[in-house]
């Protein structure tokens, strides 16, 4: 008469054990690996807004300060030129600016992870606390 019942004792207890650390670990590094595809995303969508502005500010600025040169030709050439010149490099600096705030990150890297990890320390210290009442 073999009948299953739930193992107990020490051996059994370090077996949930071990199942419980292997899970948190799976958990853990799933969340790491999430983390890590943002993290890729974000620099990527960071470094094509710097280059998609320094090719429109190349661009534009070929283009408009001929055009402006081109305009004022016979009193003004330099004077258009100068404040051509002003323009572009201002736009170019916001775009710069505004490259640079898309590749930093607020919450720094690996917040959930952390987070996550505070938690389970957290629970931890609690568990030890109430085995010790």
């Amino acid at each position: 008469m073999s009948h299953s019942a739930p193992a107990t004792g020490l051996l059994a207890s370090l077996r949930r054990l071990l199942g419980t650390v292997l899970e948190m670990a799976q958990v853990k590094l799933e969340i790491f690996g999430n983390e890590l595809e943002l993290e890729k995303r974000r620099l990527a969508d960071g470094l094509l807004w710097g280059a998609a502005a320094l090719v429109m500010l190349s661009l534009g600025l070929v283009l408009l300060c001929g055009f402006v040169v081109l305009l004022f030709w016979d009193g003004y050439r330099l004077a258009a030129v100068g404040v051509m010149t002003l323009l572009f490099l201002g736009g170019g600096w916001l775009l710069l600016q505004h490259a640079r705030r898309r590749l930093r990150s607020p919450g720094g890297m690996f917040a959930s992870s952390l987070a996550e990890l505070q938690h389970d320390q957290a629970a931890v210290s609690a568990t030890g606390q109430n085995e010790q009442g």
